[in-house]
């Protein structure tokens, strides 16, 4: 008989410890929500993997105090766009993009959800699991045998191969892979860097980082992608490579080695019951550019303070189906994206007039803005309601301001991981601020004042969701400020004394 040897009850579940679930966990627990973490993994990935933060995920980590830890990692202003070079530059604190090996994010983030009070359970694989309506069930392996746990909302996180969303049966339509990189880790290697070299056989890429790692990625034009059980090993990797390029790079030494697709796929509900998808489990796309990695990331953050507020029965009536509404269509948006990427990228002879057009559009300053918006993810403007102000639903861009204890920054100020109301007139005695009182345990209230010719100048007023987001734009005497109170922050209520980490207790009025 199979041991059982725990019986654990949290609010949520979140399934996967890769970036995407340390994310999550984290945000959660911001939100004062309890969560447990189950990762068959026994530990953090060592691989490079996904390396490329861009603008809008450092963002959203600075918003969280991440940054210190991450030191200055590499940053490249130019990227591309299907493999031709593109300026990557927007309006940001950190325009390009960022070169962080994966397990550095992942540490970063464990440490940082671990801190906050998330409960990880390595080596713990989920078998099965069941949703009865009024909470989740789940059965898993662990290395004391099978343990079962039981929560309000479970959230898989466990990538492309979720195991989660097959055994719920949630629709995943989309393409197949047909085309694949070969990918490479490879030490003791002596090759020209190259960066999307074309070669008559196929599309070479490497680039040797300071360790003296060299990344080797190639395709071979007209190779279509057998099935995989596996990773390929580097014998495989070393033939394609010396058919595409002519060298010679068998005498290396991988210390990684996969293959990854163009596969296209994203599942028709980023909410089925209590379950919900974000990351690699909820699309699959071929990472150009480091782009799923970030989709992921923002999908995490964009949840977890909707999901806190539900389990802490503080949401208003239908928060928790805006993630779908709002992430499902920036995943659709990205994922058609990253198709047309792929195309340009595998494709041979017969997409060179396509790319001699995107080219030339890619130097148009307007084809271009529009491109590394989207790539960056500093564009995504969720529909938030009525208004003329282009801010709304975008995200708040980072403004120096002077408040009474001193100058701050918007960015600074969302680290709390509450919502936040901005009153830029310094008039304390505004209907704003008793309005905005009376949500004082989910929203924190600010008067400051920006910098001259700052973004967020010539506005009275501004309230901002956790993840970022203006969700109201107005007047420092405008009363739809609480309409907007209450349909993202739920009915007014008063805050008790303890609201650390934003745990806190209150009572409706």
């Amino acid at each position: 008989m199979t041991k059982t040897t725990e019986r654990l009850d949290t609010q949520v579940i979140v399934v996967g410890a890769g970036p995407v679930g340390l994310m999550l966990a984290g945000e959660l627990r911001l939100g004062g929500a309890d969560v447990t973490v189950l990762e068959r993994r026994p530990r953090i990935t060592e691989e490079s993997r996904a390396s490329t933060l861009h603008a809008r995920t450092m963002e959203i980590f600075d918003s969280r105090g991440l940054l210190t830890a991450l030191g200055t990692p590499p940053n490249e202003r130019r990227g591309h766009y299907g493999g031709i070079p593109m300026d990557l530059t927007l309006p940001s604190t950190y325009p390009g993009q960022w070169k962080v090996p994966q397990y550095r994010t992942e540490r970063l983030l464990q440490n940082w959800a671990l801190t906050l009070g998330a409960d990880i359970r390595r080596r713990w694989e989920v078998r099965e699991l069941t949703d009865d309506g009024d909470s989740v069930q789940v059965t898993a392996d662990t290395p004391q045998g099978t343990a079962r746990v039981r929560g309000a909302y479970l959230v898989a996180c466990d990538g492309e191969d979720s195991t989660v969303r097959t055994r719920t049966g949630v629709g995943f339509p989309g393409r197949s892979t047909a085309r694949e990189l070969l990918r490479a880790d490879v030490t003791g290697l002596d090759v020209p860097d190259r960066r999307f070299e074309r070669l008559p056989h196929g599309l070479a890429i490497a680039a040797r980082n300071a360790e003296g790692v060299t990344r080797i990625m190639v395709h071979e034009f007209g190779r279509g992608r057998a099935p995989r059980t596996h990773a390929p090993d580097f014998a495989e990797v070393c033939d394609v490579w010396h058919r595409v390029t002519g060298e010679d790079i068998s005498h290396g030494k991988a210390i990684w080695v996969n293959a990854f697709g163009d596969a296209n796929r994203q599942v028709t509900a980023y909410r089925h019951g209590r379950v919900l998808f974000a990351g690699d489990a909820a699309h699959q796309q071929m990472p150009v550019g480091g782009q799923a990695l970030n989709l992921g990331l923002q999908d995490a953050v964009n949840l977890g303070w909707k999901l806190a507020l539900h389990v802490n029965h503080r949401a208003p009536v239908g928060l928790l189906d805006t993630y779908h509404d709002e992430r499902h269509a920036v995943g659709a948006r990205v994922l058609a994206n990253v198709r047309a990427q792929s195309l340009l990228l595998l494709g041979g002879a017969n997409v060179a007039p396509l790319r001699t057009l995107m080219s030339e559009m890619v130097s148009v300053e307007r084809s271009r803005t529009r491109l590394a918006g989207l790539i960056s993810g500093l564009d995504i403007r969720y529909p938030v309601g009525a208004g003329d102000d282009p801010l709304l639903g975008a995200r708040l861009p980072d403004t120096v301001l002077t408040a009474p204890n001193g100058t701050t920054t918007t960015t600074t100020l969302l680290r709390t991981g509450r919502g936040l109301l901005i009153g830029f007139t310094g008039d304390l005695t505004a209907p704003l601020y008793e309005i905005a009182g009376r949500w004082a345990d989910r929203v924190m209230t600010v008067p400051a004042r920006p910098v001259a010719d700052a973004p967020l100048a010539g506005r009275g007023a501004v309230l901002v969701r956790p993840d970022g987001h203006v969700a109201w734009s107005g007047s420092d005497h405008d009363v739809s400020l609480a309409t907007a109170l209450r349909r993202w922050f739920g009915p007014p209520g008063r805050a008790a004394e303890n609201q650390t980490r934003g745990e806190v207790s209150w009572t409706r009025m």
